[in-house]
């Protein structure tokens, strides 16, 4: 059998090598030590990147801020970073998952989430957020609205249940019959059920007289109480003021943000009478005046870590929002709010990040300034599976035995799941290799097997050289052993399924994109359309097909539209609608998925 290294060169592929000079340790990566201190992390390509960001956040003794330039890097960096950092408290701040100035207000859920990172950001004390360069450059309602909006339930403590009615609908709360969302309460008697924003379960309250007498958690769906807790903190239901107060300011300054005639707006109407109109976001300087920016809600001793193309994200997210204002603004009965009462600009943007010790990254060469350094790691080279060979283990074979990996470094292989782990370690015995299973990323650095296996969401594996630059850990993903990822569900709540991921990849398009249509196969996005249909006017994602057929897709079937994987130069080629051919390339993607497992 030919050597690895002839192999290699046989078919024009590099062996892997060693750096040349001494590379920095995604492990020990250098950090600023105060405000307006900057580093620059040079080639962070894989996931390397991820493992660097964890080990600064995990050294860092207060709260680190990723930045990406698009949602897509941020899901895949706090998953990625939630392996290599399992016990770092992580924050989750969800884009609205709406395009600016769309006629669609975000899901209660969305918005629960968002308030709660909010009311924990000043608290926090260790820990990492990561948000895309959209959601950074949205403004918020001011800090002090979360504040003066939030109260507490103690055991014990005595209650008005009128005064409280009063309260949460003040807050944005709907009282219902039975509770089963965020933002809704229910009073039966001398019993009080509640689902507080930002919480995973709603509560119930039981009254003796006036006073507090039991407060548990229950199931929404079956209703019945679980675990007794001590306290509840209820957060507002919405984003917005809705309250008399609130509806009194919003028409006050209508007049400084419109010229138009406030009695030609229904949105106008519903708002002053307290009925929130789907869109009501894109109004919030109207219920507050001045509004605040997530830097406002970060602790001084921030750390910040961005991508080093955020500066082209923030103008082309800029671009992006001035076009879709210029478009809808001369809509007399729902006029816009321009964008720089709601979104900050790049300036404002850099000016804010200036205040912070940051970090920047590239996927390549880092300038060449005061407080580079390089993150170089050795490519590991080809060592795919060849299903169809009569040894298709070959490659992964020679790499594992070449002298500087099989004599001193030691090995994780990563899967997508327990059943991808199994078949994984099914194929290794071919080879004779028996992983030693480990449950996460410590328990692999702190034990001594050569080899292990284990469940992590890696796109793409790595090598960490020991100070002599030989290799000391080596990660090798699913997706180089199997040339592609095999996609598995997360698990997660039914209120967070995929349509969630496939919606957000949507808001980053730019027309001309290909696009996979889940019964209609691939097209290519042409941009968003407004068609007034049975009187009702709505968005559509209009599709090109092949033979220059067109698809409009309203924005409620979003979940059917993914982003096109594959090799795009050039362009792929397009479906024809109304033929079978998607069908057969479905289950042909299947059956090679079944082979490649067996």
């Amino acid at each position: 059998m030919a050597s690895y290294s002839s192999q290699l060169n046989q078919s024009d592929k590099k062996e892997p090598s060693m750096p040349k000079s001494p590379a920095s340790n995604p492990l020990t990566p250098s950090l600023p030590s105060k405000a307006g201190d900057r580093r620059f992390w040079g080639a962070l390509n894989n996931s390397n990147q991820a493992l660097a960001i964890a080990s600064a956040a995990q050294q860092h003794p207060g709260l680190t801020l990723v930045i990406t330039k698009d949602t897509l890097s941020a899901q895949r960096l706090e998953e990625e970073i939630g392996f290599f950092a399992e016990e770092l408290p992580v924050l989750h701040l969800p884009d609205w998952e709406i395009l600016p100035y769309d006629t669609f207000s975000p899901h209660q859920d969305i918005i629960s989430q968002r308030l709660y990172t909010f009311s924990q950001l000043p608290l926090i004390k260790h820990g990492l957020l990561i948000v895309p360069i959209s959601t950074l450059l949205h403004k918020t309602a001011p800090k002090e609205f979360l504040q003066a909006n939030s109260l507490v339930i103690d055991m014990g403590q005595t209650l008005d249940v009128e005064t409280l009615r009063g309260q949460l609908e003040n807050a944005g709360y709907s009282c219902v019959d039975n509770v089963y969302e965020h933002g809704e309460f229910a009073l039966r008697g001398s019993i009080f059920d509640i689902f507080p924003m930002g919480e995973d379960k709603p509560f119930r309250i039981e009254l003796f007289d006036d006073e507090v007498e039991t407060l548990r958690t229950f199931d929404p769906d079956t209703q019945r109480t679980e675990e007794k807790i001590e306290q509840i903190r209820v957060l507002p239901a919405k984003e917005y003021p809705l309250h008399k107060d609130g509806q009194r300011q919003f028409r006050q300054n209508w007049y400084e943000f419109f010229e138009t005639d406030p009695k030609r707006s229904s949105l106008y109407t519903d708002i002053s009478q307290g009925i929130p109109p789907a869109g009501i976001e894109y109004y919030l300087p109207l219920f507050f005046g001045e509004l605040s920016n997530l830097f406002d809600f970060l602790p001084e001793s921030s750390l910040i870590i961005h991508d080093g193309d955020i500066e082209q994200a923030a103008k082309n997210f800029r671009n992006d929002v001035e076009l879709r204002y210029e478009d809808r603004r001369h809509d007399i009965q729902r006029p816009l709010v321009a964008p720089k009462h709601l979104f900050l600009n790049p300036d404002e943007l850099f000016s804010a990040l200036n205040q912070f010790p940051r970090v920047q990254w590239y996927s390549d060469k880092a300038p060449d300034r005061a407080g580079s350094e390089h993150f170089t790691t050795p490519d590991i080279g080809d060592i795919s599976i060849n299903a169809q060979a009569e040894e298709p283990l070959t490659l992964l074979k020679a790499f594992l035995d070449q002298p500087q990996v099989a004599n001193k470094a030691r090995i994780l292989f990563c899967t997508e799941s327990a059943g991808r782990r199994e078949a994984v370690r099914e194929l290794l015995q071919r080879i004779q290799i028996r992983p030693t299973e480990v449950e996460s990323w410590s328990d692999f650095v702190s034990a001594k097997d050569p080899i292990s296996i284990t469940i992590a969401p890696l796109d793409k594996g790595l090598i960490v050289n020991d100070e002599s630059d030989q290799p000391e850990l080596i990660l090798i993903s699913e997706n180089q052993l199997f040339g592609q990822r095999i996609m598995q569900r997360r698990r997660r709540s039914k209120s967070k399924g995929n349509a969630e991921n496939i919606i957000r990849d949507l808001t980053e398009l730019k027309e001309g994109s290909p696009v996979v249509h889940l019964d209609h196969g691939i097209g290519r996005y042409i941009g968003l359309k407004t068609l007034e249909i049975d009187n009702q006017v709505n968005e559509f994602l209009m599709l090109e097909y092949a033979g220059d057929s067109k698809l409009y897709v309203p924005v409620s079937s979003l979940h059917l539209i993914s982003r096109y994987g594959g090799d795009s130069e050039g362009g792929p080629a397009l479906h024809k609608l109304g033929t079978e051919k998607w069908a057969t390339a479905k289950r042909k993607a299947q059956e090679k998925i079944r082979d490649t497992a067996a």
